[in-house]
């Protein structure tokens, strides 16, 4: 189980979406979902969700204070709507302003990729991405209603994550083909939004992916999965751990290996 850095495959459904004309950075959630019960904001300095664009999911700029759609909400809401319980949640501050990670707003990424493209996240991606890197049978978690989670729940061996390490080392292509828009990897991968943390979550976050010290980025999962790429050094370390003390292995990675990577 890959956790979050499911969030970074999901970055790429969008870039190949993007690519085919499906959505743009600017298209709101309202231009593929409309629900009765879509919170209706009624001040002009905080719109109602169905504004929040795809950039912001991208970014978590999205204005929650307290973010939809976090573990336990998805093994306990009532709702099998996903979408329509995010929608009816309303906004604490105007989107853009400020990072907050949210599982939530990846959620809705892949249902937004999902409405645009005809088929799951999941499904989009197999042909395009994972059987070209050699993965195949792929499984990922999806939500009651069969949308892929995006946000969580893909599982693939600490290997093939090294394969779509190298796909992003190498701008999106793989065995000479461009699997991924060149544009794309260099937009998601660079800093959007300052994250106000310490140590390796200071440097900022890009489109479902952290920025890290030593320029580099990265994609990481609860309980220590992790996937640096560091372009300076034309290297890849990926991770599987059970290991809390995320920044913990990060450190490791500075002081022990990255001094031998020339």
């Amino acid at each position: 189980m890959q956790h979050s850095v499911s969030k970074s495959f999901t970055s790429m459904a969008v870039g190949l979406a993007l690519e085919e004309g499906k959505l743009s950075l600017e298209t709101k959630l309202s231009d593929f979902f409309s629900y009765s019960t879509t919170h209706k904001s009624t001040s002009p300095m905080i719109p109602s969700p169905g504004e929040i664009t795809l950039y912001e999911l991208l970014t978590m700029s999205t204005g929650h204070d307290n973010p939809p759609l976090w573990a336990h909400e998805r093994n306990t809401l009532i709702e099998k709507d996903w979408v329509k319980h995010y929608l009816s949640l309303p906004l604490d501050r105007a989107p853009g302003e400020q990072f907050t990670y949210s599982s939530g707003d990846t959620f809705m990424i892949s249902a937004l990729v999902q409405a645009a493209v005809g088929e799951t996240v999941r499904d989009y991606l197999v042909p395009r991405l994972f059987t070209p890197l050699g993965i195949y049978d792929v499984e990922w978690d999806s939500s009651p209603l069969g949308v892929t989670l995006g946000c969580t729940g893909l599982n693939i061996s600490n290997e093939e994550l090294t394969r779509f390490g190298q796909l992003l080392l190498n701008k999106g292509k793989w065995n000479g083909e461009q699997l991924i828009p060149e544009s794309w990897i260099t937009y998601a991968t660079r800093k959007h939004i300052n994250t106000p943390a310490e140590g390796d979550w200071r440097v900022g976050y890009g489109c479902q992916f952290w920025m890290c010290t030593h320029g580099a980025y990265r994609a990481d999962g609860a309980h220590g999965q992790l996937l640096v790429v560091l372009p300076d050094k034309e290297a890849v370390i990926a991770i599987n751990s059970e290991e809390n003390n995320i920044q913990g292995i990060m450190d490791a990675i500075w002081s022990e290996l990255y001094p031998q990577l020339g």
